[in-house]
């Protein structure tokens, strides 16, 4: 029976630095984007997904501020309001994702 080779060590293990994997390039992009160059290119893209989100956002609010209140037949006006506006983001989201595979296909 063979003994398996031994690993012969790189060097002294260093936590700063990233691991080298052979292959593998942990940068994809040349430039990195900051958070809010990102937002507003994915804003510019896509401008129904964060209206979206801000309309649920605002019937989830006003909701809950009628709730509070004891308006109960508005507050389920407001949560079904709220239904309505996510799955609208949803449709959203699903119609940038056709938008940018089609693209990508051209």
């Amino acid at each position: 029976m063979a003994a398996p080779d031994p690993v012969t060590p790189q060097g002294p293990f260093e936590a700063s630095q990233p691991p080298v994997i052979e292959g593998f390039s942990p940068s994809v992009y040349r430039n990195p984007e900051s958070f809010k160059e990102k937002f507003l290119r994915k804003t510019r893209e896509n401008p129904m997904v964060p209206l979206g989100c801000l309309g649920t956002a605002a019937a989830l609010c006003y909701g809950l501020y009628c709730f509070h209140r004891g308006q109960s037949q508005r507050s389920q006006l407001m949560m079904r309001t709220r239904i309505a506006a996510q799955g609208l983001t949803v449709a959203a989201i699903l119609m940038g994702l056709a938008a940018s595979a089609m693209k990508s296909r051209a």
